[in-house]
């Protein structure tokens, strides 16, 4: 490669740097609003009672705001506290089951909501479902 930059390349540099009128900065102009199509949500350490009312306020904004999906995350429950109450499932994750059971029977939610659906196993697998939203009328 050549090191030295000839007169030419010199006087073109000047000239350029002389204009007022220059490039756009694209960055810094926007022209349309782009708005995310979907959201995560983590609920590790989530009570049931707080998890619900999280997921019930996640889902209303998430519809109002125009995001299509949602992943919710609950893990597996491997790691809870179910052994300690012989009337819960020593199998089954608390959050895991009932969150989507919650967004079920909750005629509000259940408007606003496609489908619900576990997620793929590079985004939880069944420590984790899609929320599907309806688009906003």
């Amino acid at each position: 490669m050549n090191s030295k930059i000839s007169d030419k390349d010199k006087k073109d540099w000047e000239n350029f740097l002389s204009k007022e009128d220059r490039l756009p900065n694209k960055d810094l102009k926007q022209t349309k609003k782009i708005s995310p199509s979907s959201t995560t949500c983590d609920l590790h350490g989530y009570s049931l009672d707080k998890a619900n009312e999280r997921i019930r306020e996640l889902i209303n904004h998430a519809y109002n705001n125009g995001i299509k999906k949602i992943l919710i995350i609950t893990g597996k429950g491997l790691h809870s506290d179910n052994e300690k109450n012989p009337y819960i499932s020593k199998d089954l994750g608390i959050l895991k089951n009932s969150v989507p059971n919650y967004i079920k029977s909750n005629l509000e939610l259940m408007k606003l909501v496609q489908e619900i659906k576990e997620a793929d196993n590079n985004d939880g697998g069944s420590g984790a479902f899609y929320i599907f939203l309806k688009k906003k009328l």
